[in-house]
């Protein structure tokens, strides 16, 4: 699931602001809405005025604070 991702891999830090953030469609995946992640899937993530890409390289159930960074990579 894209919020659990999104908290996992501390993009947001909470799920329920995660899950927020999608049904307010200020998530997408491949240029879609909430859907299912893969590894490859490219998300964007609007921030206001900003917005990040980041690939996803790995799932994971959970992780430790310093492994987070290794779930995505920042694209432009």
């Amino acid at each position: 699931r894209l919020d659990k991702f999104l908290k996992v891999s501390r993009l947001i830090k909470r799920r329920t602001v995660a899950n927020e953030a999608c049904d307010a469609g200020r998530v997408m995946v491949n240029g879609k809405g909430f859907v299912n992640v893969k590894v490859g899937d490219v998300i964007e993530i609007a921030f206001g005025t900003k917005s990040v890409k980041v690939r996803v390289l790995d799932l994971q159930d959970t992780t430790k604070k310093e492994e987070a960074k290794d779930l995505f990579e920042y694209v432009s």
